[in-house]
């Protein structure tokens, strides 16, 4: 009977086993084992790394880090002291109007005289320069009116007029500024004036006596808050000032943007000293509160 090829334990004759077959399986043996295990540590190491990496990726995936967050950072440095020094929260108010000023007469409070309202020597408007020659102030309106404003003026409750004479090149203006307890009074002046009537002419320092009287001259009024204000401009020989002259009316013009000016100012300055006054008051209140 055969039994194919024989196997380890076979000896030529079938009888006796061959030891040295059995020591070179049994050394073949304990190599795959040798290699088997190797193999497995190795295999695992490769798959617990892939779990490692792919955790790392799929965390990396969900919340992305910035360079910034993801190194470490230093703990936070202490603050440095405040050296600087503090100042106590001054809230400034708005600004005065100064139109308010030459309308309302409870904030309309500063002197009105001739030197507060003509205080220049000489009427500057634009390249023209006029000396001022005279000034003067009357209580009784219409005493410093002529024609059909002194009616007006006292109609309409006149409290001062006041009135500056300037004078270049044989012309010269006497300008009239005139006080009341409202806009609305001076403008009631100003709307009824007709040609007949504005203030008498201021003669003196060097202006004759006889300046714009008994001759045609140039007159203007307007209002301001409330002032209305006039021009009565003429030549110092008597020269009747007819339209196509210009020396007459060019000073007429400037005497009203003279007077204007100056009521305006009167204004400016009122809220200028009202505006220091509110800053002060409100530096000393928050100096006491800090």
């Amino acid at each position: 009977m055969s039994f194919g090829q024989g196997g380890p334990f076979d000896g030529p004759g079938g009888s006796t086993p061959d030891w040295d077959a059995l020591a070179e399986e049994s050394e073949a043996r304990a190599r795959r084992k040798r290699w088997m295990l190797i193999g497995g540590s190795a295999l695992a190491a490769v798959v617990v790394a892939g779990i490692v990496a792919a955790a790392v990726m799929t965390s990396g995936s969900d919340t992305p880090q910035s360079k910034a967050s993801a190194s470490p950072t230093a703990p936070d440095a202490p603050e440095a002291p405040d050296d600087k020094p503090s100042f106590p929260d001054v809230s400034v108010p708005p600004p005065p109007n100064p139109q308010d000023y030459i309308t309302d007469p409870k904030k309309d409070r500063a002197p009105l005289t001739p030197a507060t309202l003509f205080p220049q020597k000489t009427m500057v408007i634009g390249e023209h320069t006029y000396p001022r020659t005279n000034t003067a102030a009357a209580k009784d309106c219409t005493a410093a009116a002529q024609g059909t404003l002194g009616s007006l003026l006292s109609h309409n409750g006149c409290k001062k007029l006041l009135r500056a004479t300037f004078s270049k090149g044989g012309v010269s203006v006497t300008v009239g500024v005139a006080l009341f307890d409202s806009p609305a009074q001076a403008t009631a002046v100003k709307n009824k004036l007709g040609t007949d009537g504005n203030v008498t002419p201021l003669p003196g320092g060097g202006v004759p006596s006889t300046f714009c009287q008994g001759t045609k001259c140039r007159t203007t009024v307007n209002s301001a808050g409330r002032y209305a204000y006039f021009t009565i401009s003429g030549y110092d020989n008597g020269k009747a000032v007819v339209t196509s002259e210009t020396k007459a009316q060019q000073i007429g013009r400037d005497g009203g943007w003279y007077a204007y000016n100056r009521i305006m100012q009167r204004g400016k300055d009122q809220a200028a000293q009202a505006a220091k006054k509110q800053l002060d008051e409100a530096r000393a209140k928050a100096e006491a509160q800090s």
